[in-house]
């Protein structure tokens, strides 16, 4: 009979234990899945904010956009409006010093490489003053430069020439370096050579002007991590 209600005992005891165990385990379950619940909640609540505080600031930059390109549409207008251009010429004129401002800006720093649009442009102006031109050359550079068409940070590139004009004066050769040096299209001169007597000048001149490609405005996705 002791022996009996001896392994009854132990029995309860065993039962007891294994109960222990199967809350302690049912307890750590469940302490370990709040847990883990617990970070991940708090790792998309930080994605979150991060998430909202990139669209802030992608609005709050959206609308500095917004008011920069009212203020810069109303500066257009009132630069491009202007009866006298910035050269002195009219507006609505056809000289060689007339024409909208925002034309001669362009004129003046094209987007694209076109070197024979170049040597058109100074033998207009070598004719118009009626010198006998015998030479206009240059590296014509357009398979290099035609992948060159725009930048996000674009600048000026140079476009070096040269040209030769016979039977000229010396009152004709400085009309003509007061009429590059007034030219809509920036013109560096970098070295002048002059033979001949006063009245029979040949003149050879060096020198460079620019080209700048366009300006290239890349909308980019970004990814908040």
């Amino acid at each position: 009979m002791a022996n009996k209600q001896i392994s009854d005992k132990w029995g309860a005891i065993g039962k007891a234990n294994a109960q222990v165990v199967g809350i302690v385990a049912a307890a750590s379950f469940i302490t370990i899945f709040c847990l883990f619940a617990a970070h991940s909640v708090w790792v998309q609540t930080r994605y979150q904010a991060k998430v909202t505080t990139a669209k802030e600031k992608a609005h709050s930059q959206l609308q500095k956009n917004v008011k920069a390109f009212s203020s810069l549409a109303d500066s257009y207008q009132a630069f491009d409006s202007k009866s006298t251009n910035v050269i002195g010429g009219s507006s609505n004129g056809k000289g060689d010093n007339d024409g909208h401002n925002t034309k001669i800006v362009l004129d003046a720093l094209p987007s694209a490489y076109d070197f024979p649009a170049l040597t058109s442009s100074l033998e207009k102006i070598l004719i118009d003053r009626n010198l006998h031109v015998t030479d206009i050359t240059g590296i014509d550079d357009q398979l290099t430069q035609q992948g060159n068409s725009s930048s996000p940070s674009p600048q000026p590139v140079p476009m070096p020439f040269s040209f030769s004009v016979g039977n000229a004066n010396y009152l004709s050769v400085q009309q003509l370096i007061s009429a590059l040096q007034q030219s809509i299209r920036p013109i560096q001169i970098d070295s002048i050579n002059l033979a001949g007597g006063a009245n029979n000048l040949t003149l050879t001149v060096k020198a460079h002007t620019y080209y700048q490609p366009a300006k290239s405005l890349n909308i980019t996705k970004k990814v908040v991590k």
